[in-house]
């Protein structure tokens, strides 16, 4: 089988192609990526030369681009999008373009030329949940509260039209918050790893009692391959890791982590349409494909911690030009 895999050269995109290629020796590959900030091809260097795989530099709302390279596959597995909600609330231009002009030209190259696609999504194209709603799950009505958001459950009900008008062979997968090592440094995670590794304090916003459920992204990959293999047409599975916890635990299980201690915490004001809290009910993943997560959220930041501690160089390249000046507006004039 041949795949194309689209902003491969991102967090979870560049994970899974590791892993279809480390599970799938005799597959083919080819990772469409536009080498936007959160794009970056160190996350690949160990495979460049892999015959295997091909890395094509190019924007998924090119039509000639996409529609050249789906021909040449069996699937097409869509990473690609603009995620960052910081980034949305500042300007909605790029995730418009991305995340749903780009999804609907990947859509129409798979109509014409009758392959299959798997789009992934975002629990946060649910909203947020109140104290004492039950998790997400697949029969969630959609109800996005910002930008990013917005776009993303655009794009899924792209999706979910293409199946049902024109009997596009389509899954839809939901999934919590990604975690893991590569993971750009704007993110939360790394961001206060970074940030407590140089002896800078960490941004938490509001009372830190925001609530999210956590997936390790190699769990994530696992449970896109299991859509692949055996999820139903027409279908979307929800994955998550097991439960929500407040991000004021997270910052101080990092911040136990990384050797320092809680005066290292300067909490800001909160950001305009932060959601209080998301989980996510994997019982389908878990029912139909046999999936859950393996990896605990102490384990996984444990050896998010280890990694970003070992691999200075990469963080420096991530944190150059753009990201920058990026990361000084929104963080350190706070």
């Amino acid at each position: 089988m041949k795949l194309l895999v689209t902003g491969g050269a991102g967090f979870i995109g560049s994970h899974f192609i590791h892993h279809w290629l480390e599970h799938h020796p005799d597959d083919a590959l080819i990772n469409l990526d536009k080498l936007t900030y959160a794009g970056n091809l160190m996350n690949l260097q160990d495979i460049e030369k892999d015959p295997r795989y091909t890395f094509v530099k190019g924007d998924i709302a090119d039509r000639e681009t996409v529609f050249s390279l789906v021909k040449e596959v069996d699937i097409v597995v869509n990473f690609a999008a603009e995620t960052h909600v910081d980034r949305s609330v500042m300007g909605v231009e790029e995730f418009i373009r991305s995340n749903v002009l780009g999804t609907a030209v990947l859509l129409d190259a798979v109509k014409e030329y009758g392959k299959r696609m798997h789009h992934v999504s975002t629990d946060e194209v649910f909203g947020a949940l109140g104290p004492e709603d039950p998790p997400f799950s697949e029969i969630t009505p959609y109800a996005p509260r910002n930008p990013y958001s917005a776009t993303k459950a655009a794009s899924d009900h792209l999706v979910r039209a293409y199946y049902y008008t024109h009997g596009l062979q389509i899954t839809i997968s939901n999934c919590s918050n990604n975690y893991g090592t590569h993971m750009f440094p704007e993110k939360f995670m790394p961001l206060f790893i970074c940030n407590l590794f140089e002896g800078k304090k960490v941004p938490v916003y509001g009372d830190g009692l925001q609530k999210r459920d956590w997936i390790w992204v190699d769990d994530h990959c696992r449970g896109i391959e299991a859509v692949i293999e055996k999820g139903k047409i027409g279908e979307t599975y929800c994955f998550g890791g097991g439960g929500d916890i407040a991000n004021i635990d997270v910052v101080k299980m990092m911040i136990e982590l990384t050797g320092r201690d809680e005066s290292f915490i300067e909490h800001v004001k909160d950001r305009a349409g932060h959601d209080r809290r998301y989980d996510v009910d994997y019982t389908k993943a878990k029912t139909e494909l046999g999936w859950e997560p393996s990896v605990r959220l102490r384990e996984g930041l444990s050896e998010m911690v280890r990694w970003y501690k070992n691999n200075p160089d990469w963080i420096e390249q991530c944190c150059s030009g753009a990201y920058q000046d990026y990361y000084k507006k929104q963080y350190e004039q706070r």
